[in-house]
């Protein structure tokens, strides 16, 4: 098995061998764990990631079976940024959030992976800065380095890890482009609340007319209608114009292997004019960043769909609730489809293979930036999680 700190001997890009350095906690996980070796076996509990577990939604099934079917020569050709699917979004974002979206503003991606690339390569130069909230989604610092940046970490303070926007303005300096900000949060489930983001975007416009140039916020919005108790999400385009809003449907849809997102420019963006023929640019070189044609022609029938919001909520509480009464101390998300549990030892890689061994799977928080935790998927099915509570329970119990 080769080591991270192998990789520079070997006859690839010194970019792709700091990569693999980067991501060595979560590519270990993805390759020598019994999970690896396990995950297709009938009756685990797969807690790793968010991944269904159940059939998907009909409608989504009939929706690519109505617009499978060819309405002209040209369905299945090259198919970039589709008018009537950008429609469809703007529609949809000016319905929901009451702001006027043009069609031209909307870039549509596979996936949110795909937008936060696109905007990276638009945004940055090389020796650029990006500063990143931890703990991340695991690839935003990988996302960072392959265009060319640099990434700057700012850690999100428990209990309640929310912005620390003192941390972030002593993090900004003369080569700052950008900020990510992901809410609600992977992996904590915090949404920032709106003080928050508009004390950020007072830093970001002071440190802006300070420098001279204008620091960018990449606002992730993958779990933006995934949010609990009566919630509102709020997002940052509402405090601060210079952001790009990113977005995939495979979480509201819960099809991640079905690539489909989008990258939104608010109307309040300055010279926003000056940006759409750059990010189409981008999507085109980093590899025709679009999402296939038919899940954009099928756009109009998935736009309004959504997986079970209240029932996710239902196991959210449920499992909460088991934890705690078996005896771990678990942070209540207010959205997104995960919780973040505190292990019982420091080692948390080490108690994830006591959990295997009761047939438990979950992801360990080191991959995340969080060590000392591990994080529970709510995607599990409902039989899953009532078969996991003796699991939970046992490697609890077998700790000295």
């Amino acid at each position: 098995m080769l080591q991270a700190n192998d990789m520079t001997t070997l006859p690839i890009s010194q970019r792709i061998a700091s990569l693999l350095e980067l991501l060595n906690p979560l590519y270990q996980f993805m390759t020598t764990s019994t999970y690896v070796r396990r995950a297709h076996e009938p009756g685990i509990c797969d807690f790793v990631v968010g991944n269904p577990h159940e059939m998907p939604l009909p409608e989504f099934v009939n929706a690519l079976q109505r617009w499978s079917v060819p309405q002209n020569k040209d369905w299945f050709a090259y198919t970039e940024n589709d008018p009537q699917a950008r429609a469809v979004v703007a529609n949809s974002l000016h319905e929901r959030r009451g702001v006027p979206f043009e069609p031209d503003d909307i870039f549509l991606t596979n996936g949110s992976f795909a937008a936060q690339a696109v905007a990276l390569h638009t945004l940055t130069d090389p020796g650029d800065e990006v500063i990143f909230i931890s703990p991340p989604w695991f690839f935003y610092e990988a996302l960072i380095v392959s265009a060319g940046a640099r990434p700057i970490r700012v850690k999100a303070p428990p209990p309640t890890f929310d912005l620390d926007l003192k941390a972030i303005e002593a993090a900004i300096t003369q080569r700052t482009r950008a900020i990510i900000v992901n809410s609600p949060n992977n992996p904590t489930g915090r949404i920032y609340p709106p003080r928050t983001l508009e004390g950020l975007g007072q830093v970001l416009s002071r440190a802006s007319e300070r420098l001279g140039r204008t620091i960018y916020i990449l606002s992730d919005e993958a779990y933006s209608h995934i949010v609990y108790d009566g919630r509102e999400f709020c997002s940052p385009t509402e405090f601060y114009p210079n952001t790009l809003m990113l977005y995939t449907y495979g979480k509201t849809l819960l099809t991640p292997g079905q690539r489909l997102g989008y990258i939104a420019l608010p109307p309040t963006m300055p010279y926003r004019e000056r940006l759409r023929p750059a990010l189409f640019l981008a999507q085109m070189m980093i590899g025709y960043a679009f999402p296939n044609a038919l899940l954009q022609h099928a756009l109009p029938d998935l736009e309004p769909l959504s997986i079970d919001i209240p029932h996710l909520q239902r196991k959210r509480d449920h499992m909460v609730k088991m934890l705690r009464d078996i005896g771990y101390e678990v942070n209540v998300p207010e959205g997104t489809f995960y919780l973040l549990v505190r292990a019982p030892i420091d080692d948390d890689v080490a108690f994830i293979e006591r959990l295997a061994e009761h047939d438990v799977f979950c992801l360990p928080g080191r991959a995340a930036e969080l060590p000392g935790y591990f994080r529970v998927s709510l995607t599990a099915n409902d039989d899953m999680i009532e078969r996991a509570a003796a699991g939970f329970a046992a490697a609890l119990r077998s700790i000295p």
